[in-house]
């Protein structure tokens, strides 16, 4: 199965995340692209066409996860209307391991899989990080 990846974020925020994805796997086994959306001067009425292009240009045939960086804005709500093509799932919240975990079990995944696999992916890298407790020894 080949499933592709797209990337609708506000600015450069995608491709930022794309190229640390890069560095970190060296090639990236799936079709992946970004697009950034400036929701000051973008054209909504050209843009949904254009993002439906997109996303059929780079379907390998098992469909598309769209990948979107927060829910409810522009860059969401330009991918919500490619969704009624079933064979595109979005995924929102976009950070670097919701994209990592995806690219690293992607093999034999159908798409539904792999929407809930970056899903959890994106929500178990946010941690709270505590600092050490530092251990006082006395002589």
């Amino acid at each position: 199965m080949s499933i592709s990846i797209l990337l609708i974020t506000h600015g450069n925020i995608g491709q930022s995340i794309l190229d640390a994805a890069k560095e970190t796997l060296g090639e990236l086994p799936l079709q992946t692209q970004a697009i950034a959306i400036d929701h000051r001067h973008c054209d909504i009425t050209k843009l949904v066409p254009e993002l439906r292009q997109r996303a059929h240009a780079i379907d390998e045939g098992d469909g598309v996860l769209i990948l979107a960086d927060i829910f409810g804005a522009t860059p969401c709500n330009l991918a919500r209307q490619l969704q009624e093509d079933e064979q595109i799932q979005i995924v929102t919240g976009l950070n670097l391991p919701m994209l990592l975990r995806a690219m690293n079990y992607c093999y034999m995944k159908n798409l539904n899989e792999l929407t809930n696999i970056a899903y959890d992916g994106g929500r178990n890298g946010i941690c709270c990080a505590q600092a050490p407790t530092s251990t006082k020894h006395t002589n």
